[in-house]
């Protein structure tokens, strides 16, 4: 079982995440943590996005290919090109 540790809020809102926590959880300058209430207590939750700009560019190498073969697209469409994307569908 963990230790827990004791940590100070700032004027600011801001709380210090002890080294060993970080360094176990690979928790980084811009890690981005998901915080939820629960009861009394505060969760964190890391957030692990992976890719997110290659993902983006692939999408949209999608739209340009589709638009190139088809002319405009309408909302509606990009957003199936999207959806398709993210359910892994080609």
């Amino acid at each position: 079982m963990e230790e827990a540790d004791v940590v100070v809020v700032s004027s600011k809102g801001q709380v210090v995440i002890p080294q060993s926590l970080r360094q176990k959880l690979r928790i980084g300058a811009k890690s981005k943590l998901l915080v939820y209430p629960f009861e009394d207590a505060l969760i964190m939750k890391k957030l692990e996005i992976k890719n997110v700009e290659n993902r983006l560019e692939a999408i949209y190498r999608r739209v340009v290919a589709r638009r190139a073969k088809y002319g405009e697209l309408s909302e509606t469409e990009i957003d199936e090109i999207v959806q398709k994307h993210r359910h892994g569908k080609s």
